[in-house]
């Protein structure tokens, strides 16, 4: 196993719409090195784009903050369903130091693919549900950032450029 570089805002990829998986073989090379960079990297999730990959399938472990959970691989993820609402703080590997409070559904249906290519759909909540919509968000090609009014947005539009630019913005900043 080895760690993969993250790419940071402003790479192309990320504002792509990421080619749906054909075969859930085509992922199991990839998915130690995800999981081993997104521990290293301290996160929660990972979408296959930021880390280079054009495929649709993101990992998830949120184990260390809810003891029931454990890794898991999401291949071609679709929300079919959402219920409530909910704001919580996020950030995000690919926009280091930028973390803003976000609104999405508290609950949401997710048709995909697990690891063996078996066709699941299940209801998360919670934190889970939380991490499903930043990392399908990602597969779309969409940011946390894209959810920030424009007042907020213009806050951080330096810090963004910085990003682009070096990897990192000069000082970090909560919204």
């Amino acid at each position: 196993m080895s760690a993969l570089a993250v790419v940071k805002y402003g790479d192309p990829i990320l504002r792509k719409k990421t080619a749906p998986v054909a075969d859930a073989a085509d992922v199991e090379p990839y998915i130690e090195d995800m999981l081993e960079t997104m521990y290293e990297e301290a996160g929660m999730g990972l979408a296959a784009n930021q880390v280079s990959l054009d495929m649709n399938f993101m990992v998830v472990d949120i184990s260390h903050v809810e003891e029931d959970e454990y890794a898991r691989t999401f291949i071609n993820p679709e929300i079919t369903g959402k219920e409530g609402t909910s704001e919580m703080e996020e950030g995000c590997l690919s926009v280091p130091d930028i973390r803003a409070t976000i609104e999405r559904a508290e609950k949401v249906r997710l048709l995909y693919l697990d690891d063996e290519g078996v066709e699941q759909e299940s209801w998360f909540d919670g934190l889970m549900s939380r991490v499903i919509q930043h990392e399908v968000d990602h597969l779309n090609g969409i940011l946390f950032t894209d959810y920030l009014t424009p007042a907020k947005r213009g806050l951080i539009t330096k810090r963004l450029a910085e990003i682009a630019e070096t990897g990192a913005p000069s000082t970090g900043i909560i919204l």
